[in-house]
């Protein structure tokens, strides 16, 4: 594997919680960049729970949410309670000594706690702070709080997606969060570069909204050329047919098939007798229900995987449609060494996906699992701050930091 890393040297404190912030600073730090998670034993991420109890801390199960072992490796981490001022000052000295700092939360939370860009400029002048709240820091939702599938209702994707006889409907549950975590990533790196041209650091304020109204551009076009919104059509295309998924021999086995050319359908006829009842675009059109009826009939008997094999060597676009397992068995990903395995404490090894791009044959290695709550408080407060084992003691024992999560009282 290439042992290079793109981002050796850079330091990022890693404010975010959740999904999008934490994946904007997980992908740096997959690039070698030096990312400190910084949690508090009240106010930990809520990625690792969304409620805390009694039972489920005895259990560790802070330390078992997949979803946040997902965007937090290669990340040190360490707990500050930041409304104590003794750990405000704490997060200020390791801002001093920082390249960026990347955060999440609503619009109100970094002000309140005097943590927002002007009061940590004022400790490094070359300061990247990107701030990503789900509707951006300025307008009148500036400070409301927000998830990924609010974010994507708020960008009207939904209202692009589904079928005409249907309620509008969302891609996924969270996917305004993914989006924002991949252009996290991208307004951290064209900063990061801004500063090393220039040496001058900058606020970028991320809206999440925005980030994913690109998405639907076509719908904003539509509304503004026909002053109504585009029909919504399921997977059927205006244009083409047959263009859809279709159901393979199997429990829960599917294929997507887009036949975008006649070269394509008489390939597809060939293959499938049945469709010679069918002719050109027009009567495919104009005929789909059926279309898509009789085909969906014939693929029911056909492995997914040997068909979409079969249809791509005939120059029809296809794919499966992959789950979970299939997609640790698939073979194009073992040949490029995508998922690699990491032993976490208290849930063992687990697949982690590589990142999609790479300098070199080989995928950048992942080098450690998501840490433990805290794990890294003597690493980064005495190694980086210089603080001693008995004033490490003192902060613990006035629950400054720790390594367990606490109900709030």
């Amino acid at each position: 594997m290439s042992t290079e890393k793109l981002l050796n040297g850079l330091r990022i404190i890693d404010l975010s919680m959740g999904w999008a912030g934490p994946l904007a600073a997980r992908n740096l730090a997959d690039m070698g960049a030096q990312v400190i998670k910084v949690e508090s034993c009240t106010h930990f991420d809520w990625w690792r729970s969304w409620e805390a109890t009694p039972e489920w801390i005895e259990d560790n199960g802070a330390e078992k949410a997949l979803a946040y072992l997902s965007v937090n490796r290669n990340k040190l981490d360490i707990t500050l309670d930041l409304e104590n001022p003794t750990g405000r000052q704490l997060l200020l000295d390791l801002v001093a000594q920082a390249d960026a700092v990347i955060e999440n939360y609503s619009g109100a939370v970094l002000p309140k706690l005097k943590l927002d860009y002007p009061h940590l400029k004022a400790v490094n002048e070359q300061i990247v702070m990107v701030s990503m709240p789900a509707f951006g820091t300025t307008g009148p939702w500036a400070n409301y709080r927000a998830y990924g599938s609010t974010v994507e209702h708020s960008s009207g994707l939904p209202h692009l997606t589904g079928s005409a006889h249907q309620p509008p409907t969302m891609q996924h549950v969270a996917l305004g969060d993914a989006i924002g975590g991949l252009n996290g990533t991208a307004a951290l790196l064209t900063a990061l570069w801004h500063k090393q041209k220039t040496g001058q650091g900058q606020f970028v304020d991320l809206s999440q909204v925005e980030c994913l109204i690109p998405l639907g551009a076509e719908g904003v076009l539509h509304q503004s050329v026909h002053n109504s919104p585009p029909p919504r059509t399921g997977n059927d295309h205006a244009d083409f047919a047959p263009h859809g998924v279709y159901p393979c021999k199997g429990d829960d086995q599917w294929i997507l098939i887009q036949v975008m050319s006649e070269a394509q359908w008489q390939a597809l006829q060939n293959l499938c007798t049945e469709l010679n009842q069918f002719s050109d675009i027009t009567d495919r059109l104009e005929r789909r229900s059926a279309l898509n009826k009789t085909l969906a009939q014939w693929t029911a008997n056909q492995q997914s995987s040997e068909l979409m094999a079969q249809l791509q060597s005939l120059g029809i676009t296809a794919a499966t449609l992959n789950n979970g397992l299939s997609l640790l068995e698939d073979e194009q990903h073992k040949a490029r060494g995508y998922m690699q395995w990491l032993d976490r404490a208290f849930v063992g090894k687990q697949p982690h996906p590589s990142l999609p791009f790479r300098n070199g044959s080989d995928p950048s290695p992942l080098n450690t699992p998501a840490p433990t709550l805290g794990q890294h408080n003597k690493e980064v407060l005495g190694g980086i701050l210089g603080l001693n084992d008995a004033e490490l003691e003192k902060l613990a024992l006035e629950a400054v930091i720790g390594d367990k999560p606490k109900l709030e009282t």
